[in-house]
């Protein structure tokens, strides 16, 4: 194996990807690497990056970015697009995943990673999730995770499998392979495989033990494509479940790994950084390590065997712009970060109806809903974080309503609003929690009041509400609502949480829209 020797040093703070970014894949193409993540039942989907250190990622596009790619229609918050893989083959790029709400597994591609990419090849009699593929001596295999063919049947009882696929009709040929059903006695969920020839061995590298605090990383090689595996005796490679559930890194899994220009080697993978006591409000999150081959075997952060907060590579640093705190909505089009809940509908919003507004159209759809709310969002990235905005809407009717909301899904978001109560323009605070709605706190808008601006306030999580009516003094509405319940662990699933502006009609016909003037998001 080679390492690479010790020339040029970048630091990195972990994670690399801050926020609601799970499930990373990564591959390199000459000097530059190249990443996606799930994004679940948010559109556009699987976000690509580019980097040359593995520190410093830019968004570069969205390789699910078209209605004809992604169906989206009525997908659970933690169902629609599961674990993508991305691998790079003679001048192509190759992204492959598993639609769980609509057609399952498919393999889209791009000369360019930037796009665009293709309309989606959904491979036939490829059952179970997280694909991969993977290119040995001219040909293609398709390699993912399916419930276990023979012996005890029970929840979590998985294998990894493999079988050609033909590049041409992209079509499954030939036999099918069973390759691994990971390392531990009585493993559950081994997912997450992918394949690497390294040497004279072929290595299977998966995640196992479920997404939660038990998650690991575990791997197991062999000198034949389709048998004989064999774990490696120091499996998982690295986990944090021994840690316990307040270490400052926990649920580490799914990863995956890549090689310098230099030799170096690295892995990304998923975690989740606990706050509050042990809740995950940020979700699953991209990590780095590095990587050294021992006797054969991978050892990940040599000397330490865990996920650190901050590291070393050997590689020179390659800083990219930071993003801008402030959008001021003056183009014709929403930045790559901008994303919605499932497929927008075409009239949901416009840039250029009114020039240097975002304007969402009121529909009767809501975020208690599994449906296309007038929502549009970024993922939360930071612990503590200030976001606002400016918003120009006068409800006229006691649906129509208009505002700020931090979201994990369907059962469960908090909001600030602007509503029509009997004669009186109202702000207030709302909580929805386990589908049961509060009102936290309210104040009277009193008189001609067009514009709000409203402003929300995080410390770890405690939660306070702002508003200011005449462009300088703010007012407080609400002070410390506890968001506990928008963690995972209350919560439940597989996304983080996300923010943005909203508005609603809920479930009422309305000619009425909220323009927003500008949005800031940044850390406190």
């Amino acid at each position: 194996m080679k390492n690479a020797n010790q020339s040029e040093q970048c630091t990195f703070n972990n994670p690399i990807m801050p926020g609601f970014y799970p499930d990373p894949s990564v591959c390199r193409v000459g000097e530059d690497f190249y990443l996606v993540t799930s994004t679940f039942a948010y559109f556009p989907g699987v976000p690509i990056f580019q980097s040359r250190d593995l520190a410093h990622w830019k968004q570069i596009g969205n390789v699910l970015d078209r209605p004809s790619q992604l169906n989206l229609q009525g997908a659970g918050h933690s169902q629609g697009i599961f674990a993508p893989t991305l691998r790079y083959h003679e001048g192509t790029f190759y992204m492959i995943t598993t639609n769980v709400s609509h057609g399952g597994n498919f393999v889209v591609t791009a000369t360019d990673p930037a796009g665009p990419w293709s309309d989606p090849y959904f491979i036939e009699g490829a059952e179970g999730i997280d694909p991969t593929i993977f290119f040995d001596d001219g040909k293609a295999y398709y390699l993912g995770t399916r419930p276990c063919s023979n012996g005890v049947r029970y929840n979590g009882n998985w294998e990894v499998w493999l079988r050609e696929l033909d590049l041409t009709t992209m079509k499954l040929v030939g036999d099918s392979y069973v390759l691994w059903r990971g390392a531990m006695v009585d493993v559950i969920w081994p997912e997450g495989p992918h394949l690497y020839k390294i040497d004279e061995y072929y290595y299977l590298l998966i995640a196992e033990g479920g997404t939660g605090p038990n998650h690991a990383v575990t791997v197991a090689r062999s000198q034949s494509l389709t048998e004989g595996y064999v774990g490696n005796p120091n499996n998982p490679i690295i986990t944090h479940r021994h840690l316990g559930k307040r270490y400052p890194i926990v649920n580490v899994g799914h990863a995956d790994l890549v090689q310098a220009a230099n030799g170096q080697w690295f892995m990304v993978m998923l975690a989740s950084r606990p706050y509050g006591g042990s809740f995950s409000n940020l979700g699953r999150e991209t990590f780095l390590a590095s990587v050294v081959w021992e006797d054969g075997w991978p050892v990940v952060n040599e000397g330490r065997g865990i996920l650190e907060e901050q590291g070393t590579l050997n590689l020179p640093a390659a800083p990219v712009a930071p993003d801008l705190r402030c959008e001021n909505f003056d183009t014709d089009h929403l930045g790559l970060q901008w994303m919605f809940l499932r497929n927008p509908q075409e009239d949901l919003y416009s840039l250029t109806e009114r020039k240097g507004y975002l304007r969402l159209k009121l529909k009767p759809q809501t975020l208690k809903e599994l449906k296309n709310s007038s929502f549009v969002c970024v993922r939360q990235r930071h612990m503590d974080y200030v976001v606002a905005t400016a918003m120009e809407f006068v409800p006229q009717q006691e649906h129509e309503t208009a505002g700020l909301v931090v979201i994990q899904n369907d059962q469960y978001h908090v909001r600030i609003e602007r509503a029509l109560e009997g004669e009186q323009q109202v702000l207030r605070v709302m909580t929805w929690f386990g589908g049961e709605e509060s009102q936290v706190a309210q104040v009277v808008l009193e008189g001609d009041v067009p514009r709000v601006s409203m402003k929300m306030a995080a410390l770890g999580q405690q939660l306070s509400f702002y508003y200011c009516t005449d462009g300088s003094e703010y007012h407080l509405v609400a002070d410390r609502v506890d968001t506990t319940s928008l963690s995972t662990e209350v919560a439940g699933g597989f996304v983080g949480c996300c923010i943005g502006m909203f508005s609603s009609s809920n479930g009422k016909l309305s000619d009425q829209a909220a323009d927003f003037d500008w949005f800031e998001y940044g850390s406190y």
